[in-house]
């Protein structure tokens, strides 16, 4: 699922939200005036907030922690051959994560959970806006059509964390959604990973660049729009198991 756009396809997993113009981007010298993020006292985390050796994953804008048994899936967009998303699966459930420029002077997860609300009620879906272990989130019953050709729901849950200059967004789906006993584990995940966000000046809400685990991981070439993403099919994949 996508970060939208008001406008264009009337689709929860099309739009994607483009910058409003050249004043949008984060600059270094534009930055510095600007009010920083209130200080956070837990993960997700920044690079230069983390001095531990917990083992990660280095995929690029993000790295990962690992637990047993988990298996890791790396999203590719046809179109662009961009890494755009990682997947965790465990025990029946799956975490999606992706990060995102942001402004330094602002977080943006309050904008984005009202337009994933009000796009998913368009679809026909239903959005409860709830506590959670990272704040605000969203529970969500997304329509699906059934075998059968009739339409069902499907639960998932948006988490999101602003940091310094980036947004990581969550979905939880499977087990995690509805369950909170095994979405304990995939928390942990969530919670314990550190965001690369490099030096360079983005427009919120570009795509963090991913790149592929191990030494023969390739990440873009420029940071890529956030294509659309929908939580129930998966685009084409490369698997690691943990």
């Amino acid at each position: 699922m996508g970060l939208f756009r008001r406008g264009g396809k009337d689709s929860v997993t099309d739009d994607v939200v483009e910058p409003t113009g050249a004043d949008d981007v984060s600059t270094d010298e534009t930055a510095e005036a600007a009010p920083a993020l209130p200080v956070r006292t837990s993960g997700p985390w920044d690079v230069d907030e983390v001095d531990d050796e917990q083992p990660r994953v280095d995929l690029g804008a993000i790295k990962l922690p690992g637990v047993p048994g988990m298996e890791l899936r790396m999203e590719i967009d046809k179109a662009t051959n961009v890494v755009s998303a990682a997947s965790v699966l465990l025990d029946g459930s799956s975490l999606q994560v992706q990060a995102f420029a942001a402004p330094r002077s602002e977080g943006i997860w309050d904008e984005i959970r009202a337009e994933i609300a009000e796009s998913v009620t368009q679809q026909g879906g239903s959005v409860d806006d709830l506590p959670g272990p990272f704040g605000r989130e969203l529970l969500a019953r997304l329509p699906v059509r059934t075998p059968e050709g009739r339409t069902g729901h499907r639960p998932a849950r948006f988490i999101g964390t602003d940091g310094p200059r980036w947004f990581l967004r969550g979905v939880l789906s499977g087990r995690a959604a509805v369950e909170p006993e095994a979405a304990q584990t995939l928390e942990k995940v969530f919670a314990g990973i550190v965001v690369v966000r490099g030096t360079e000046a983005l427009p919120p809400r570009d795509l963090l660049a991913l790149r592929l685990p191990g030494p023969a991981g390739s990440a873009a070439e420029a940071p890529a729009q956030a294509p659309g993403f929908d939580p129930m099919t998966r685009g084409p994949e490369i698997t690691e198991i943990r």
